[in-house]
This record gives structure tokens, C-alpha cells and sequence, in this order.
């Protein structure tokens, strides 16, 4: 993994500038370039979605779209309040049954945060993520296989509660769970894609998916925001760490 990390990392967006002021910099062009291609691909990707939400509906009774808390990023955690009382609404193509237990996922997250989870394996890949889940839907799976069940996050970005490069939005009952080096990850916005996605996504344990966070919050530029979205496509098409 630290090949991998050493190979993407990225240096300031502007050497030239003095650090606050590359940082202004950086932010406003990345909240330029949120707002413009999330509106464009909430256009061009229309029919898609449309067809999803078809989908959904004749597949299983319940809403089109799954509304969960998230965590807010760009938190300052020097004052001691609990991150988890920053929340928004997350948006997703609802995958599994309406009204489905989570106590079941928030079982394993504790388990995978402390160690106890073990990647499950199934077609060929071991991957950190509950396996034979009978909350699923047919159709659940095949939208989570192809990540199309994330594309409602466009509204997410576009309300500026998201951007499109940043460490996932974490739940509140898994914050709680972190220790102090995991929070690192809720200092910056957070983000539809991220290097934890393209550099292997559920194949990774949750410790390294989390320094990978901590490797972004210190490198992130405009070069390396475009590395990963560039890496994100083949990444998303070969279906890798995803079930």
C-alpha cells in the first residue's frame, strides 16, 4: 500500500503562493469545479438515473431514494465537541429491502474499527464488507456492483455538503467508534470518490483505508484530485472491491 500511496501523491497546487493563500486558491477552484460538473452530469446522466429509479420501484416496494445522517466534513476538532453532532442528509439509490435492520451493519463496523472483521470471500476477492447481506435487493446489487446507487450524491456536491474528491462520508455510530488518528479524515470535506476507492476499496481494511484519508488530508491539490477522479473510472468499470 505505501508503494501505491508514494506513487499518487501530489505536490502544493501552487508552489509560487504562500500556503494560506494556495489554499484559498485551491478550495475555490475545487468548489467551482463541484458546482459546474456536478450540474453537467446531473443532466447527461439523467436517463441513467431515471432508468434506476424504474427499476427500484418495480423491483421492491419503498422509496426510490435511501436518505441517511452522514457525517459533515471540514470540522475543527480542537474544541472538543463530538464530530457526530454535525450532520446532512446523504443521499443514495435506495439497494436494499425499505425499512432495513441496521443494527446488522453498525455489528460490523464496530468489529471492522476494532479488528474483529475478516474479509469475506466471494468471487475471487476477499473483500471487508458483509457478505451474503439478505437486506440487498435484486436490483441493490447490481446498482452497488456498478456504483450507480452513489449517484444521487450529485445533489449532496451541488448543495456544497460533498465534493467529488474526499474521504466517504462516515455514519455517526461509526465516528464513535474511531480512534484519535481516525479523525483526521472529518477535517476536510467529504467526498464522492477518494484514494481509498481507487486504490483498492473493500479489499482494504478499514486502518488502511483510513491512513489512505490521512494521506490525502495532507497532499490533496488540484493534480491529485484529478489523479484520483482519472483513476476512479477504470476503477468503478472493472467493478474491483465492489459487491
Amino acid at each position: 500500500m505505501a508503494t501505491k500511496v508514494a506513487h499518487i501523491r501530489a505536490t502544493t497546487v501552487v508552489p509560487s503562493l504562500s500556503a494560506p493563500a494556495a489554499n484559498t486558491l485551491y478550495l475555490f477552484i475545487k468548489r467551482a469545479f463541484d458546482v459546474c460538473f456536478a450540474a453537467v452530469l446531473l443532466v447527461l446522466l439523467s436517463p441513467l438515473m431515471a432508468l434506476a429509479a424504474l427499476a427500484i420501484a418495480l423491483d421492491s416496494p419503498g422509496p426510490v431514494i435511501f436518505r441517511q445522517k452522514r457525517i459533515l466534513g471540514d470540522q475543527d476538532l480542537s474544541d472538543g465537541h463530538d464530530p457526530a453532532e454535525r450532520v446532512f442528509e446523504f443521499y443514495k439509490f435506495r439497494s436494499m429491502i425499505h425499512k432495513a435492520d441496521e443494527s446488522v451493519h453498525q455489528r460490523y463496523v464496530e468489529n471492522l474499527i476494532n479488528g474483529g472483521a475478516k474479509p469475506a470471500e466471494g468471487s475471487g476477492q476477499k473483500l471487508y464488507k458483509l457478505h451474503a447481506d439478505s437486506r440487498i435487493t435484486r436490483v441493490g446489487r447490481l446498482i452497488r456492483k456498478t456504483s450507480i446507487d452513489e449517484l444521487p450524491q450529485l445533489y449532496n456536491i451541488l448543495r456544497g455538503e460533498m465534493t467529488f474528491v474526499g474521504p466517504r462520508p462516515a455514519l455517526p455510530y461509526e465516528v464513535h467508534q474511531y480512534k484519535p488518528w481516525h479523525m483526521q479524515r472529518l477535517t476536510v470535506t467529504q467526498g464522492l470518490v477518494g484514494l481509498w476507492q481507487v486504490m483498492g476499496r473493500n479489499e482494504l481494511s478499514f486502518e488502511e483505508m483510513v491512513a489512505l484519508d490521512a494521506e490525502y488530508v495532507r497532499r490533496r491539490s488540484l493534480w491529485l484530485d484529478l489523479r484520483i477522479l482519472l483513476a476512479t473510472l477504470p476503477a468503478v468499470l472493472s467493478c474491483r472491491g465492489a459487491r
